[in-house]
């Protein structure tokens, strides 16, 4: 990592001191939360924000979460400063690669966002629907570095192509904080109860502990904890190896000539000598400490819209609140968190085709809608303008919920959709 500007810094806590100086959330216990009727806990869901805060109660997009220590905003600090930086080949960068900093995907409404770019993956389907993965790697990079030697080219035998957007990380270290079990204990992959739903938890091996974990993260739950999703992105996205994952990749590459293209040695991400951090230990404090965006304005309309959001069944998946594990940091200490989402894997008819760790081709982890109003385009590819459009994209386990809202009147269409671009 570049040694950085020590006024930029300087200037950035100043800023940021101002804005994390907002009080922590309320935590409550899990099973209070499940005494209460559903248009009661709907109704609370409203009344707060989704960051843990009053309703009402000025927040940016791009705080730190409310209570934490000022060690942990300095670790939330310099991993502001990390996913700012611009790399270069001789820090690492490439040989093939999507982006040349975090922040170059990850931008909007704030650091920590999103941005129109895409990713590329493809592969081949057989006549049996058995898929083949081509050049040792489903995702294409877009671009690689001066003389393009190491530029991955997708095969003409390819007959599956996916895009997928990057998913905002505002409140990623609160979902890190649900246990397993929580999340585990939602799934149902046989529909024992016949509802048409048949979410399951992603299991995976995690590279940063070698435990078996259930992923959250990512459009396919490939990944459970926050260093190794960070450590993975280094490398897949700008080519920079680290300690979890030390080899370059570039489909259809072979390794000799990735090591020509590249200057660096392996592993490229090394310590700071300001900080004592690796580049991946900065991201991983920037996504845990980022807090979610607050919740916009609550009316009468978007209440009934959250009541209808419910009658028809979508919080099935898109689960309104979990609950953290204890902690003995209390900031992620038994905290509800608003996210509307089971964090589990389901086919609602979304799928891009390609399967990836624990999740097969047509399964897709269920997103958060929490601060779905800061996000257009939405799904994975981009492909829908508007929630609307991202509704009526459902089906399979979600077909009965999209028939219903289809069944809606022009004025509950309006309040649902009222109520979704409050969050």
């Amino acid at each position: 990592m570049k040694t950085r500007s020590l006024v930029w810094a300087g200037l950035l806590a100043a800023l940021l001191s101002v804005i994390a100086m907002a009080p922590g959330p309320t935590a409550r216990a899990a099973d209070s939360q499940r005494r209460l009727s559903p248009p009661t806990r709907l109704v609370q869901s409203s009344a707060r924000n989704l960051n843990g805060a009053p309703a009402g109660r000025p927040s940016q997009p791009g705080n730190p979460l409310p209570g934490i220590t000022e060690q942990e905003f300095e670790f939330f600090r310099i991993g502001l400063d990390d996913f700012l930086e611009v790399e270069d080949a001789a820090e690492g960068l490439g040989p093939a690669f999507n982006g040349l900093s975090c922040a170059q995907c990850h931008a909007t409404p704030a650091i920590g966002g999103i941005s129109p770019v895409s990713e590329v993956h493809a592969g081949r389907v057989d006549q049996n629907g058995n898929f083949t993965v081509l050049g040792g790697d489903t995702m294409f990079h877009l671009f690689s570095l001066p003389d393009q030697q190491c530029q991955p080219r997708v095969p003409r035998e390819a007959n599956v192509f996916a895009r997928r957007i990057p998913i905002p990380l505002f409140g990623a270290g609160l979902v890190e904080a649900i246990a397993d079990e929580t999340i585990r204990a939602r799934e149902d992959p046989g529909d024992r109860n016949a509802d048409g739903i048949s979410g399951r938890a992603a299991v995976v091996v995690d590279v940063a502990s070698g435990r078996e974990r259930v992923g959250r993260f990512g459009w396919k739950a490939q990944h459970a904890t926050l260093l190794t999703f960070g450590a993975d992105a280094y490398r897949n996205e700008m080519g920079i190896t680290n300690d979890l994952f030390r080899t370059e990749v570039g489909a259809g590459i072979d390794p000799e000539r990735l090591d020509l293209c590249d200057p660096a040695a392996d592993p490229e991400d090394s310590l700071e000598p300001l900080t004592g951090l690796r580049g991946i230990d900065a991201f991983e404090a920037f996504m845990k400490f980022l807090a979610p965006l607050e919740r916009g304005p609550v009316n009468e309309t978007v209440i009934r819209g959250e009541t209808l959001f419910s009658a028809i069944g979508c919080i099935h998946c898109h689960v309104p609140m979990m609950v953290t594990a204890e902690s003995p940091n209390p900031v992620f200490d038994r905290r509800e968190v608003f996210l509307f989402s089971d964090l589990l894997l389901h086919d609602v008819a979304t799928g891009d085709g390609i399967p990836q760790a624990s999740a097969l081709a047509h399964e897709i982890r269920t997103p958060a809608l929490w601060g779905l109003r800061h996000r257009r385009p939405l799904l994975h590819d981009g492909s829908a303008a508007n929630p609307e459009q991202a509704v009526l994209r459902h089906g399979n386990e979600a077909q009965r919920s999209a028939d219903s809202y289809r069944r809606l009147s022009e004025e509950d269409k309006s309040a649902l959709l009222a109520f979704l671009d409050s969050l």
